[in-house]
């Protein structure tokens, strides 16, 4: 009894521990189809490794040293910032606001110059018809 429950868990750690190469290559077909599964005449196949095995056996490969060339490729960061933009460029605003104010006297100047020649230009073509 005891020698028939020691050959079962000897036959299960075995049959769980064999090389991750023979494992690669039973499994190498299922693995190149995709991560979760595939799609296969309009129908959702899902792959004949469970996620759990395919985990394992990916982490062996790593541990060995060796490359796994079947994951996904990733896709590029979220770029988009989090939060409401008023409050993102409310400095920028305010650094604007501080060059601005500081050119503020020449704007006035040259504001104050246009007005002065378009009233001098109106009473130029006033007195012009007038004459």
């Amino acid at each position: 009894m005891a020698g028939n429950s020691v050959k079962s868990v000897a036959k299960a750690v075995s049959e769980f521990q064999y090389p991750w190469r023979d494992k690669l290559t039973k499994y190498k077909d299922e693995l190149s189809k995709g991560v979760w599964g595939y799609w296969h005449l309009g129908a959702w196949k899902p792959l004949g490794i469970s996620a759990r095995r395919r985990a394992r056996l990916r982490k062996e490969v790593m541990l060995a040293g060796e490359d796994w060339p079947y994951d996904p490729e990733r896709k590029a960061m979220r770029t988009k910032r989090k939060g409401h933009k008023c409050d993102r460029i409310s400095a920028e605003k305010r650094a604007n606001t501080a060059e601005l104010m500081k050119k503020m006297p020449q704007m006035l100047a040259d504001y104050r110059k246009r007005k002065w020649e378009k009233k001098m230009n109106e009473e130029d073509a006033a007195a012009k018809k007038t004459t």
